[in-house]
């Protein structure tokens, strides 16, 4: 038997320490998760898609009672930003949280939504930056591959 370890690089940032233009979209992201409807979790996720050309694709979590039938707010976006510009790639997606009106610390996408990231790594073939926004740090990671390293993917 080999053992391997798989090691994820993250970079760590405090809010104070990133460029304008990614205050900006930590900012966006937090107007579009106070938009989501999560009438059930009470726990509010946005996120803005950020594409080559420069558009910003937002989306926030939509929730539904006859649970699962609701939406991540990744996937939201994602899809969106496929379905108006599918043939421009994403440069990066930024994640946030809102409970009870205030910024939460950093969470990531669940497995469904990091498997949908892959694939679209896959499909524009080149990765984007992850940045999981939160209350006073944010976190990049400069592949949505890193987020699924023992990934189901085609080769």
């Amino acid at each position: 038997m080999e053992k391997y370890t798989i090691e994820i690089p993250v970079r760590k940032f405090r809010l104070n320490e990133l460029s304008d233009e990614e205050r900006f979209w930590i900012d966006t992201a937090v107007i579009s998760a106070k938009q989501a409807y999560a009438p059930y979790s009470n726990f509010y996720v946005g996120v803005v898609v950020v594409l080559a050309n420069g558009k910003i694709v937002t989306g926030n979590n939509q929730e539904n009672i006859a649970y699962p039938s609701g939406m991540c707010a990744e996937r939201v976006a994602l899809y969106y930003a496929g379905a108006r510009y599918p043939d421009v790639p994403v440069k990066a997606i930024v994640i946030i949280a809102v409970k009870d009106g205030v910024v939460q610390k950093n969470i990531s996408p669940c497995g469904a939504c990091r498997q949908v990231l892959l694939e679209t790594e896959v499909r524009f073939k080149q990765p984007f930056q992850v940045i999981l926004g939160g209350s006073d740090e944010v976190f990049i990671i400069d592949s949505a591959e890193a987020l699924l390293p023992v990934s189901f993917k085609e080769f």
